[in-house]
């Protein structure tokens, strides 16, 4: 079983961003599995990275179509995505300087980007690009 799953309220109405949100919770439950069987550090570290750069790809694209269409809230958005880049290279961080991997701090984290974000900057995002 998951950490995360696709649900259609994730949906921004652009079949790239879409995919890109999908390929991104595989990847987090990818991670959240390796992490939770400690199999190595190295390996959970090598997630974390993956996982990172993933999501700082996924804004890039999103911030992308937001330049495109001129989107009003770009600059609050793309705060937002920093904010969540933060607390996930602290959490990398962490596990980095401890081994001691908190997967309750990595689901809230995750959840409040999935659901925060989503449900705010994304749902906003999917109506102004749904208007275009």
């Amino acid at each position: 079983m998951g950490l995360l799953h696709w649900e259609d309220r994730y949906s921004v109405g652009v079949a790239a961003v879409d995919h890109e949100h999908r390929e991104l919770i595989e990847l987090i439950n990818r991670l959240y599995a390796e992490a939770i069987a400690q199999r190595s550090k190295d390996a959970v570290v090598g997630f974390f990275g993956d996982l990172f750069k993933a999501i700082s790809s996924h804004f890039a694209l999103e911030e992308r179509f937001m330049r495109e269409r001129g989107y009003d809230h770009l600059t609050q958005h793309k705060n937002d995505h920093e904010r969540l880049l933060d607390e996930i290279r602290d959490i990398m961080e962490d596990y980095e300087a401890s081994s001691r991997f908190d997967d309750r701090l990595l689901a809230d984290a995750l959840d409040a980007w999935f659901s925060r974000h989503f449900e705010t900057h994304d749902a906003r995002l999917h109506k102004a690009l749904g208007a275009h």
